[in-house]
């Protein structure tokens, strides 16, 4: 579909350079300075004038304190940790390439008085979010408290809609525009990082102009299903947003190398409109709102009383909405195992096997190391088991050169090393240096008629560890039931089912296992 650059190991789970400055060049070929935006600037100074006022408004504060009386408001809390996620396997991907990291600091500085002065000019975006519930927009009601707690359901859901219309507003405004009015990048290379973002605007603002009609003079909304699943069709638009965003991913870490487009986007995440989110976080939230609807339909369903008329429309909206999704992450998994099978760079013509071209899916992908210690990216896709070194083409563009032979997962054996336990003094001492015990290992092995394969590899934790593991055997089994469908036939009415398939089971000892990497 972030998830930055470091020393670590990532693995992505289906359950998946310093300071810089840009120079150019005028018509007569003499250097000047590359402009920062004039946006930036402008917001910068109104931070600062901003802080200025805050410090005396709160010197004010402490010196005269308030003596009016506060009345309590009872709030509900954000759904945040009372939604529990949904399975969406390769949106849920790509999404784990991001790595949001938020931080407000507000460090205490002596500041000398400084005289009252009417208030800036704001910035035209809103530094963080206001995290207004819908009981703080009324005084008086009489609902129950299922009634209260559907409405704030439906409030999030409609601040939700206003909230991604303004993110992806800002994206054109101070990323798209002025990279390409500045020649920081070309139209087609903006448009390749992208996509569609363009036209999910118009969708949102059309579902938040319907969500807004549905209230009420005491600030209510009865039904929300009908407007809703008359909308969820028109989330389709995200198969062609979503399926773009691993090559668009890809491109804009590449991009990311030339100087001016690190100091532009550095720029950018150090202003306050940012919320210090880089662009790939702005670019990802499309993604990650659409696999939210289902959970917010599913809490409003939880507060729907029995006698409500969206009771017998709300299932019908959960599904049309789940399989929506489904659709989805299924062709952005589809798109994501082409964008890598593309990549990879046979060495060998032996390498090409057509199990790998025949895949539709990955399983997972992610780094690993083998007995000698050097770095894998090891990918497992529907059919084979790819391991690769990566590099880079001669246009700076990633590529993965395949690293020793494919194995195909029909053929595939997994043998679980337990800690401490090694294959030889070169296992152990590539992984621990020969002194300590050697953790987080695992086989995987091949045979064939004439010729086996075997690799040992280490994973980076044990979670990481017992995730490749749960993977590798469920494409083991998915492969072995395939086969044994495809060229067994039926068997007869009064056959043992589940005795059917074991006569495929055998056991090949007349070829010797050599662990390929130590050689």
């Amino acid at each position: 579909m972030e998830l930055e650059e470091t020393g670590e190991t990532r693995t992505s789970w289906t359950v998946a350079p310093g300071e810089s400055h840009s120079i150019i060049y005028d018509h007569a070929g003499k250097r000047k300075q590359d402009p920062a935006p004039e946006h930036l600037n402008r917001t910068l100074e109104d931070e600062e004038e901003e802080e200025d006022e805050m410090t005396c408004d709160h010197m004010k504060d402490s010196e005269e304190p308030s003596n009016k009386r506060v009345k309590p408001v009872a709030k509900s809390n954000s759904l945040t940790g009372v939604i529990t996620p949904v399975k969406t396997p390769a949106l849920k991907r790509i999404g784990q390439s991001i790595s949001r990291s938020i931080s407000f600091r507000t460090e205490a500085r002596p500041l000398p008085p400084a005289p009252l002065r009417s208030r800036p000019k704001a910035s035209s975006f809103p530094r963080r979010r206001n995290s207004q519930c819908w009981s703080d927009t009324v005084e008086i009601h009489d609902l129950t408290a299922k009634e209260i707690k559907r409405q704030e359901v439906i409030y999030e859901l409609t601040q939700g809609e206003r909230q991604l219309i303004e993110d992806l507003s800002l994206v054109k405004k101070v990323y798209y525009e002025p990279m390409l009015k500045l020649d920081i990048l070309t139209e087609s290379e903006l448009g390749q990082i992208f996509g569609t973002l363009d036209s999910l605007i118009p969708l949102h603002e059309d579902l938040l102009g319907r969500l807004e009609r549905l209230r009420g003079s005491e600030k209510t909304v009865g039904e929300v299903a009908p407007t809703l699943i008359s909308w969820f069709p028109c989330l389709e638009a995200y198969v062609t947003y979503c399926c773009n965003q691993v090559g668009a991913k890809a491109l804009l870490d590449q991009k990311k190398h030339e100087k001016r487009v690190e100091h532009f986007l550095r720029l950018c995440q150090e202003s306050s409109f940012s919320r210090k989110l880089d662009l790939w976080s702005f670019l990802d939230l499309p993604r990650s709102r659409l696999v939210k609807y289902p959970l917010l339909l599913r809490e409003i369903q939880k507060c729907t009383p029995p006698e409500h008329p969206d009771e017998d429309v709300l299932p019908d909206a959960m599904d049309l909405i789940q399989s929506i999704v489904a659709q989805v992450n299924k062709k952005t998994g589809e798109a994501e195992c082409q964008f890598y099978r593309r990549g990879l760079n046979y060495i060998e013509d032996s390498q090409r096997i057509p199990e790998i071209g025949q895949s539709h899916f990955l399983h997972c992908h992610g780094e690993l190391k083998n007995n000698k210690g050097q770095r894998l990216h090891v990918f497992l896709f529907e059919q084979a088991l790819v391991l690769s070194r990566p590099g880079e083409d001669k246009d700076g563009g990633q590529v993965f050169n395949v690293y020793r032979q494919p194995l195909r997962n029909a053929l595939l054996n997994l043998e679980e090393i337990p800690d401490g336990e090694a294959g030889g003094s070169s296992f152990r001492g590539a992984f621990t240096g020969g002194n300590d015990k050697v953790k987080n290992c695992f086989r995987v092995s091949s045979r064939g008629r004439s010729k086996a394969y075997s690799y040992s590899l280490q994973a980076n934790d044990s979670f990481s560890k017992q995730q490749w593991i749960t993977s590798l055997r469920q494409a083991i089994v998915q492969m072995r039931d395939k086969k044994a469908q495809s060229s067994q036939p039926q068997p007869p009415p009064h056959a043992d089912t589940p005795l059917h398939h074991m006569s495929y089971l055998t056991i090949n000892s007349d070829t010797e296992m050599v662990d390929q990497d130590s050689h």
